[in-house]
């Protein structure tokens, strides 16, 4: 039976500022025109943590009865390192996207952006169908797609509409910009899992592309957050002083260049992680200094 430092380790931490990052950046979109709402952003913040939990779940255990997570450099596969019933896993993935649907539903009621229920539904399917069902979209080399979408654009959009009321293309940049991030976060993830990924058919984006491709398209998605600052900073030039955050990412990036392998790459998945997220409220701070000076 596995132990609750184990089942934290499986929620995967060092992915939660996927989840964390978005609703800043969204609080900080409907800042900008003096909607922000403390209240609503907590319950986007849970609804998307609980998601992110989700899939984690949802992967630990689609992947361990595949047979894909026996041999991992990784952190704890509670299926594949059998740890834990894959029973067990699978009803922690739904009672965490239960609690994602219940939080979401309250956000929805309150802010009466009733349009984000079926995007949540489709946001809890999605989940699912990486890795599970008959089908799963992450074995063909499409899940970088759905984080971005959904850990981009619609957790970004998503909570500046559920404040605001509206969009913005100050918001559309900072989803644009949060969403490469949080992709770059399972590039590198999947690029450290190439050779058991290969070995168990699992086609992965870092599959397909290979290994120099998959670096070079880590490095892209990080430097993507800069011109979606420079594009914000039409609306407000504070928000430049997220610049402050890239060192931060330049961590991840040197040791994707520096060609490390296996567990080596394992702190990147940590460093991208801050960057984005320390990204996101450098920008918040940005916009609540422009507010405050007029």
């Amino acid at each position: 039976m596995a132990s609750l430092s184990q089942w934290v380790a499986g929620a995967r931490p060092r992915t939660l500022p996927a989840a964390v990052a978005p609703v800043v950046l969204g609080t900080a979109a409907a800042l900008r025109v003096d909607a922000a709402d403390a209240g609503h952003a907590l319950l986007a913040l849970l609804v998307a943590l609980a998601l992110q939990v989700g899939v984690n779940y949802a992967n630990d255990y689609s992947d361990g009865i595949r047979g894909t997570d026996e041999v991992r450099a990784g952190p704890v596969r509670l299926v594949g390192q059998r740890l834990a019933d894959p029973r067990n896993v699978r009803l922690a993935a739904f009672l965490s996207f239960g609690a994602a649907g219940v939080l979401g539903l309250a956000l929805v009621a309150l802010s009466q952006a009733w349009v984000m229920l079926p995007l949540g539904a489709l946001a809890v399917l999605a989940a699912w169908r990486y890795t599970g069902g008959d089908n799963p979209y992450g074995y063909r080399g499409l899940g970088e797609v759905y984080v971005f979408v959904f850990f981009g654009l619609l957790a970004t959009l998503g909570t500046e509409y559920t404040q605001a009321g509206a969009l913005s293309w100050f918001g559309l940049a900072g989803a644009v910009g949060v969403g490469s991030v949080a992709s770059a976060i399972l590039v590198a993830n999947n690029l450290r899992d190439i050779p058991t990924d290969t070995e168990h058919g699992k086609r992965t984006l870092a599959v397909r592309l290979g290994d120099g491709r998959t670096r070079a398209l880590y490095v892209g998605l990080m430097a993507a957050s800069l011109p979606a600052l420079a594009v914000m900073a039409v609306w407000g030039p504070w928000v430049l002083v997220a610049l402050l955050a890239v060192p931060l990412g330049w961590r991840g990036v040197r040791v994707v260049r520096a060609g490390t392998t296996g567990p080596g790459l394992i702190p990147v998945l940590a460093s991208t992680g801050l960057y984005e997220v320390a990204w996101a409220v450098l920008v918040l701070v940005g916009v609540a200094l422009g507010v405050a000076l007029g």
